[in-house]
């Protein structure tokens, strides 16, 4: 391993660090405060392996799945959070997120940049069974956060039942399973008074 490689991967961990400063909408579960991008991408991790047994393809290859979950909101630092309901800023969403990646990326040696990029690419493209279920548990995820702190981001920003519904029906691509429970959750918020159906 030369020093130049060594140097080049730390400036890459160090820059990724800023994850942690990269808020999102979703609130904690204590409704405290916001999550961050870094704990997302954690709970994501945790998510992974505790659920991948539900996806609809029984033999997927979770270290590939870690990685997709643990690397998919690195761009964030550069392109910032897109709220999933917001509309105007997912217009040039994947303009910034793609500036992004070849910036932050770019720091990594060669052979690592590459690997890193091809495993975003594939999140993002969302077309091979490891890269569905990640997307259905990234999706499930700010869901249950929003139903366990009391669908505070869905009133804050007049997010109603057929929004989450339609947004999050691709939870279905990676987990049918998946997809009954958030539907159960949906339906419980609605019954509770956190999500309204207009």
């Amino acid at each position: 391993m030369t020093p130049d490689r060594l140097s080049q991967q730390m400036a890459f961990i160090i820059e990724a660090d800023k994850l942690k400063n990269i808020f999102r909408q979703s609130y904690i579960s204590d409704e405290s405060r916001r999550e961050n991008d870094a704990e997302h991408s954690w709970h994501l991790s945790l998510m992974a392996i505790t659920l991948y047994e539900h996806a609809n393809d029984p033999d997927l290859d979770l270290l590939k799945i870690l990685r997709m979950v643990i690397i998919h909101d690195i761009v964030e630092i550069d392109a910032g959070d897109t709220y999933i309901y917001d509309e105007v800023h997912k217009r040039d969403q994947e303009e910034r997120e793609q500036r992004a990646a070849d910036r932050l990326f770019g720091l990594l040696p060669d052979d690592q940049a590459q690997s890193f990029r091809s495993v975003w690419d594939e999140f993002e493209a969302g077309a091979t069974p490891e890269a569905r279920f990640a997307k259905a548990i990234d999706r499930l995820h700010p869901m249950l956060l929003n139903y366990l702190a009391d669908g505070k981001t869905w009133s804050k920003h007049g997010v109603v039942a057929s929004q989450v519904r339609d947004i999050n029906q691709k939870i279905g691509d990676g987990s049918d399973t998946l997809w009954e429970y958030a539907q159960g959750l949906i339906e419980k918020a609605i019954d509770e008074g956190m999500l309204a159906t207009k």
